[in-house]
Parts: structure tokens; sequence; C-alpha cells
């Protein structure tokens, strides 16, 4: 599984939707299932897969699924 699917995949969970249902270009704002409460689901399921609390820098630095990938696949290099 790529860093991207994964992403996508606990985007999906947050947001209750399938994972065929987040666009490529899922971004705050623009994604309407991704709002505040689905973002506070994300951070939480971020933090039990990585194993570690996110900085604040990082949690408001999720705005798009990208964002999400690239931090799954920087901390996957630790």
């Amino acid at each position: 599984m790529t860093s991207t699917d994964e992403a996508r995949a606990l985007l999906a969970e947050a947001t209750g939707r399938p994972c065929d249902g987040v666009p490529e270009n899922a971004k705050v704002g623009r994604f309407p299932p991704w709002d505040s409460l689905a973002h506070v689901r994300l951070v939480l399921s971020l933090e039990e897969r990585l194993g570690r609390s996110l900085s604040s820098e990082e949690v408001v630095g999720i705005q798009s699924l990208d964002d999400l990938a690239i931090l799954l696949e920087r901390d996957e290099g630790c």
C-alpha cells in the first residue's frame, strides 16, 4: 500500500466515506466531508497509526490528501 493509498484510507474513515469517494485532490475547504470533526478523527487515527503525538504544526499543516501522504512517508523513513 502506498502512502497515498494509506492517506486516502485514513481520510475515508475519518469522513465516513468509501475510499473511492475521496478524490485525489481532497483539501480542507474543497472536500465538504472534511470538516473540523473529521479533522480531529483523522489526527487521532494518524497518531495511533504513527505511535506518537503530532505537533500542533503538523496538525494544522494537514490541509490536503498530499500533505497527509507526505507526513506518512516522512514518518516511515525514521
